[in-house]
């Protein structure tokens, strides 16, 4: 066990992972702001929150909300001003919480002052970012976006940009030293203003090896050039070593296509690069390739996969939604007859599994994904250019309609359920995004005072956590179970719990051991001690 001295700060943490523009708004413009965050830090104090995770803030035309940035040192208008960031900063403090940052650079916004200098003809500009002219009638390479489509924009001038997302996102040259310089006054700057850390954004692609054509792929052409290079590790160490380690930072870094080898690379502390990755594989679970084509859930597959890498990680970054995921119930659990039991479920896996627990807002009352009528209510530049795209191949409307609906990252970004009124307590005016109609039993007002409530769970799994020594630090090995329930052991020099997961709709018959049951979602009246109840979640002691 590391001494108080040497332990790393985060590795107790709860993270909470908060979405400006859709949390909390203050002015009535139905835009979530950061003086609607400092009116609820009471609120995440009391959840148990160690660390808020912020998505971006910063300046931007808000194509790809916020994640194309203008100006990394200026606050969006939208959202607030440097001094209510600043606030922000000093009361999150003031209450022992933490904020980290999202860092996004592997691109900016083409309204940022160094492209528009670039497409100005500036010599010095045109090298922060890839321009490159074109072969006969055709781009530079093969390579295809993120987003979908080319992954090359033709200027005016008649070259081509690189940009691995949207055209309005241009990827950065990461072999240029200016680029390098650039990043790193700005990650100084904020870390100077107070904040902990960042989540760097697909930070495993940002440094390209060469620009040839890459092996076709249905999902993505060009990948094997630009993922997890050996140019991006050395980048991440520089990172670490002249900035990071110089401020106690905690660093997260968002890991795309990753496998357990890649991200012991990116992870391992020996290293000395990042602190945590974000993994995909379990939300991949029940796709086909890529994420639009989904294929029939199987909990065994999941147990399978978080089993995996659990195992491959020293310090694994949990978490079962986030802002470009569907929400974990829906994707998880069940929205019907088991909505809280599967809710409660979900909460006691991800707060029992070794790692670090991420919770994304609103993932605490239980919030499904958004009640999305059409295409039209859709605001997501993903599933905008994916919509096209699916045209160019002749999809009908309705097969569109029906994909898109089921997986846009706007069922993430629906604003959270304050209270159940017409605004839902997000708002005063007319949200950005349309609101859940479950906001009428689904909301924080009734669950507070609701001690059985989905909330109360997370508080007080949460707090059992943080007693924990078991949970906090102790080793991780899983248990021989009947397929679709999850048993493992977390276990530390005083203490050995049992963690039990049903993640099914059905009664599962299985072995019990331990001596006595200390957490739970059902009421000692409703269960039994030969099988786990539907979405049942139990933790049993046993003596060392």
């Amino acid at each position: 066990m590391a001494s108080a001295s040497t332990k790393k700060w985060w590795k107790n943490a709860i993270i909470y992972q908060i979405y400006p523009r859709s949390f909390c708004d203050s002015n009535g413009d139905g835009i979530g702001d950061i003086p609607g965050i400092i009116s609820k830090l009471h609120y995440l104090k009391e959840l148990g929150v160690d660390v808020i995770w912020l998505s971006p803030v910063y300046l931007s035309p808000n194509f790809d909300n916020g994640y194309d940035i203008s100006d990394y040192m200026q606050i969006n208008p939208e959202f607030g001003t440097m001094g209510d960031m600043e606030r922000l900063i000093s009361r999150a403090k003031r209450l022992g919480i933490k904020i980290i940052m999202d860092l996004v650079i592997n691109h900016t916004s083409d309204e940022h002052e160094w492209f528009k200098k670039a497409l100005e003809g500036d010599k010095k500009y045109r090298e922060y970012y890839y321009f490159r002219e074109g072969k006969g009638h055709r781009p530079p390479n093969n390579w295809t976006s993120f987003f979908g489509g080319k992954a090359w924009t033709k200027t005016d001038k008649g070259d081509y940009y690189l940009h691995l997302f949207s055209k309005k996102q241009p990827d950065l040259n990461w072999h240029n030293p200016d680029v390098y310089k650039e990043v790193t006054d700005i990650m100084r700057f904020w870390l100077d203003k107070g904040v902990s850390g960042f989540r760097c954004d697909v930070i495993n692609i940002i440094y390209k090896e060469t620009l040839e054509n890459g092996k076709r792929h249905f999902a993505l052409t060009g990948k094997e050039h630009y993922l997890n290079t050996e140019g991006c590790h050395e980048l991440i160490q520089r990172f670490n070593s002249e900035i990071w380690s110089k401020y106690k930072t905690f660093i997260v870094g968002e890991s795309v296509f990753v496998t357990p080898p890649e991200a012991k690379l990116l992870s391992d502390e020996s290293r000395k690069e990042l602190d945590a990755v974000f993994f995909f594989e379990h939300m991949d679970v029940d796709s086909r390739g890529v994420k639009w084509f989904k294929k029939k859930y199987r909990p065994c597959k999941l147990i399978k996969i978080l089993d995996k890498w659990q195992d491959a990680l020293e310090f694994p970054a949990n978490y079962l939604e986030n802002h470009d995921q569907v929400r974990s119930v829906n994707h998880f659990g069940n929205t019907g007859k088991y909505w809280e039991k599967s809710a409660k479920l979900l909460c006691g896996l991800n707060l029992s599994l070794r790692g670090i627990p991420f919770i994304y807002e609103g993932e605490e009352i239980g919030m499904t994904n958004g009640d999305f009528r059409g295409l039209r209510d859709i605001k997501d530049i993903e599933s905008y250019n994916i919509n096209q795209s699916m045209k160019k191949m002749l999809f009908m409307h309705s097969v569109r309609r029906k994909l898109i609906l089921r997986t846009t990252r706007d069922n993430a970004r629906t604003p959270v359920q304050w209270d159940s009124s017409e605004g839902a307590g997000f708002t005063t005016g007319t949200p950005w995004i349309k609101i859940n109609a479950n906001k009428s039993y689904i909301n924080v007002e009734s669950e507070s005072q609701d001690e059985g409530s989905i909330l109360n769970f997370y508080k007080q799994m949460i707090e059992f956590r943080k007693g924990s020594q078991a949970l906090v630090e102790g080793t991780y090995r899983r248990v021989a179970s009947p397929n679709d329930v999850y048993i493992f052991t977390r276990e530390s020099t005083e203490e050995r719990l049992y963690i039990y997961c049903n993640l099914t709709a059905f009664n599962r018959s299985v072995e019990f051991y331990g001596d006595k049951i200390i957490f739970d979602n059902y009421d000692a009246n409703e269960r039994e001690n030969f099988y786990l109840k539907p979405y049942e979640f139990r933790i049993v002691a046993s003596n060392i």
